[in-house]
């Protein structure tokens, strides 16, 4: 690897606030912003709006698309062109 190139990879701390939850990681990302750490020691604290700890996907929550009265109008509204062709 060639030096002085590459980013600084430091620990931080991803915070939903849509959650109320908290992440321990390692990122380049770098913030003004301090918090305290269940370790004791301050990392910076980035604000998020939504992870995996609030995202419908992973949390079960997602909404079922109804494609089946998508298909059934979009073929009422090209039948009749389908058939003067």
């Amino acid at each position: 690897m060639k030096s002085r190139i590459h980013p600084i990879s430091r620990p931080v701390v991803f915070r939903d606030r849509a959650a109320g939850t908290a992440f321990l990681t390692t990122s380049t990302a770098d913030s003004a912003q301090r918090v305290e750490w269940e370790d004791g020691n301050t990392y910076p604290v980035i604000d998020v709006e939504i992870s995996s700890a609030s995202h419908p996907f992973y949390t079960g929550t997602s909404r079922v698309v109804d494609t089946a009265g998508r298909i059934e109008r979009f073929e009422r509204r090209y039948a009749s062109a389908a058939s003067r062709a």
